[in-house]
């Protein structure tokens, strides 16, 4: 094993599915063969040039991809300090990065000869997108939605509809996207024999962290040619908010061995990070435990009850993590803060004045952050963020918190 290798971020997960101590797989014994036969399967399509020549023409052709890598001038020039850029994959097909992902595992699920797709969905993005690639491939498709959510995501309840999927919605627990996760993992355990479950971030048992990461990936490989292209260097810092981690894992994995890239990742810290728990914050405001499969950080009572996070954003409302951000956290690799409502509402409404792009309130977090600390830099620091979902979605919940009434609404 060279010295090199063995100071590499980017070597795991090892054959346990365990980024450090996170990670795992904590199912049942029903759902072992299926994971089992998808790790295998996953493996063979990672070296299969067929695989991701397919995938590479539906990124191509059908997502839009590579998204471009914008200067936000006007935003620059009005915090006055370093040089802001925004991966804009807000523009693909699907107003967010989800697609990226969801294509790779439906390919999969195709080789495995599955005709059904499950799937999981807080602000409906990720919804969205599995719907979109099923009425693609002609595939049937169930989403599990948190009852909460069904009520506040209205637009993207009705666009899975259209797109032909059948959206469960889900009433135990608080109604979010943990119950809509439970609901999906007992239906995948009574249908293995025709289902494939697409999960929609970096959690849930391996291979499922390590598998959405490398789909997600396509994010920062661009970002890092584009950067070079554009500047002939690497970022100072990247920067990007925080649910499950998925959009975030996408940008930050290609920079991990990249030692002068500072990475910073932004959870929803809702109506503050404090004992109310009226947040989302696993890192800033949580501590390790068992969820979905894997072990991570978690919100969690003494006794070790999972709580129910709260965010505006339905994307960001997830009591956990992804494995990898808990070890990279850990480890010190990466650095996590927390933005309130509040401050992402501010960023949100500064996004659209100064640069007239409408981002999504989970985006919003991570430009929350930035607007933060780019006063205090110095104009040659470069920050790029990843502006990972559009905000037609949120119009609704922005007008309200605004007191703009909408007719209809």
């Amino acid at each position: 094993m060279t010295e090199e290798f063995l100071n590499s971020f980017m070597t795991g997960p090892d054959e346990r599915g365990r980024f450090g101590d996170f990670g795992g797989r904590f199912v049942s014994e029903t759902l072992m063969p299926l994971i089992l036969e998808l790790e295998k399967q996953y493996e063979h399509a990672k070296t299969d040039d067929s695989f991701w020549a397919e995938m590479n023409d539906l990124w191509t052709h059908y997502v839009g991809r590579p998204s471009p890598l914008y200067h936000a001038d006007r935003l620059t020039a009005h915090l006055g300090g370093a040089k802001i850029y925004m991966k804009r994959d807000e523009l693909n097909h699907t107003g967010a990065h989800k697609i990226n992902n969801v294509l790779g595992q439906i390919i999969l699920a195709r080789r495995m000869g599955k005709t059904r797709i499950i799937a999981e969905t807080g602000a409906g993005q990720h919804g969205v997108a599995t719907a979109t690639v099923c009425a693609k491939f002609g595939l049937k498709c169930v989403v599990y939605m948190g009852a909460h959510d069904v009520e506040r995501q209205a637009p993207n309840v009705f666009r899975m509809k259209l797109l032909g999927a059948e959206v469960v919605s889900v009433t135990s627990g608080r109604g979010t996207l943990k119950d809509a996760m439970n609901d999906a993992l007992r239906d995948w355990v009574t249908n293995v024999r025709d289902t494939f479950y697409c999960i929609g971030t970096v959690a849930g048992p391996h291979p499922y962290p390590a598998m959405v990461r490398d789909f997600q990936t396509i994010i920062g490989k661009e970002a890092k040619e584009q950067m070079q292209a554009r500047e002939g260097r690497l970022p100072d810092t990247i920067i990007a908010a925080i649910g499950g981690g998925s959009n975030a894992m996408g940008l930050f994995y290609p920079f991990l061995d990249d030692k002068s890239v500072n990475i910073i990742g932004v959870e929803a810290g809702g109506k503050g990070v404090n004992d109310k728990m009226e947040h989302c914050a696993s890192l800033t405001g949580g501590r390790p435990g068992v969820l979905h499969g894997n072990r991570t950080y978690l919100l969690q009572d003494d006794d070790g009850q999972i709580l129910e996070g709260y965010s505006i954003s339905a994307g960001l409302d997830y009591p956990g993590i992804g494995p990898e951000h808990s070890w990279l956290h850990e480890i010190g690799r990466a650095k996590y803060v927390s933005v309130t409502d509040k401050e992402a509402l501010a960023a949100f409404q500064l996004c659209c004045e100064t640069e007239g792009i409408i981002p999504a309130l989970e985006p919003s977090h991570a430009l929350a952050h930035v607007i933060k600390i780019a006063p205090e830099l110095p104009e040659d620091h470069i920050i790029c963020m990843n502006m990972c979902g559009r905000g037609d979605k949120d119009i609704f919940t922005v007008a309200r918190h605004l007191g703009f009434e909408m007719g209809g609404h």
